[in-house]
């Protein structure tokens, strides 16, 4: 009677919540969602996690603000636009809630991009602002092989299946394709930029060049409205004391099962290396 007493404390634990913003919020507050680190699935700062902080903070009536707590260097642009386009959504929903970003030592390429959609962007003097580019990074180990005297066996089927081959020299028609796709998907973030901060941008030639900036020139090009911190902004500019982290995080039971979930696919993938050639889609 006493192991299963034992089992039922254990299982209470760790079903507790791990985050703030499962307490009740029963005074005016404003809501704080963290944007920390790379941006990317599988990351603390993924798309998931973000729009679940944010649809609990808007659904709270208490809530008199939303700040995203952003110290990011970007990431995945797809994780960065669903993020944008909730913002953006939210705002629609309850437009008397204002959204503010605030940022740390950087805000840059997708942490920039989630950043545009809010209402106003703060900075510290030394944060570093910008980065608005699109970026792919490859090696080319070509001659690599030959020198070593070995072969690359590559079969594919289709043209370009094997394009950007690192073993293989970088066709002409294969980098002015992808060259035409990140030139999109820079558009697209040049577009989302445009869309969030308006006329305050700055007509420079080099707002959209990639180029990062400290948050004191920020200000000057149009990329963000003002000093402050996430304690400033929610006494000074919402009006209200009181903090409550909505940043969703992994409970204990379901930390553990990942991890039970990572080993097991590991295990899968070497048994699969073992059997197959790397055919892939």
């Amino acid at each position: 009677m006493l192991t299963f007493a034992y089992l039922a404390v254990i299982l209470w634990i760790i079903a507790l919540p791990t985050i703030e913003s499962d307490m009740v919020a029963n005074k005016p507050h404003i809501a704080v969602i963290d944007v920390k680190g790379m941006i990317a699935e599988g990351e603390s700062a993924n798309a998931e996690v973000m729009i679940q902080g944010l649809r609990n903070a808007v659904k709270d009536k208490n809530t008199k603000g939303i700040v995203l707590n952003i110290n990011s260097p970007g990431g995945s642009a797809v994780q960065a636009a669903y993020v944008y386009d909730e913002i953006r959504r939210q705002k629609q929903k309850r437009p008397d809630l204002p959204i503010y970003a605030v940022v740390g030592d950087i805000c840059a390429s997708g942490g920039y991009y989630i950043a545009a959609a809010s209402d106003k962007i703060f900075v510290s003097p030394a944060s570093i602002i910008g980065s608005i580019g699109a970026v792919m990074n490859s090696f080319g180990f070509a001659q690599a092989l030959e020198k070593l005297g070995v072969e690359r066996r590559t079969l594919a089927a289709g043209e370009h299946k094997a394009m950007l081959d690192p073993f293989a020299p970088l066709k002409p028609q294969e980098a002015e394709h992808m060259q035409t796709m990140l030139n999109q998907v820079h558009q697209q973030f040049i577009n989302a930029v445009k869309q969030g901060r308006g006329d305050r941008l700055k007509q420079s030639p080099e707002l959209f060049s990639g180029l990062v900036w400290s948050g004191e020139a920020s200000i000057d090009m149009g990329l963000a409205d003002g000093f402050g911190s996430v304690d400033s902004v929610a006494r000074e500019v919402v009006g209200v004391d009181e903090k409550i982290n909505f940043t969703p995080k992994e409970r204990l039971l379901d930390r553990l099962a990942g991890r039970v979930g990572t080993a097991f696919a590991g295990v899968l993938a070497m048994v699969a290396k073992n059997i197959s050639h790397e055919l892939s889609f």
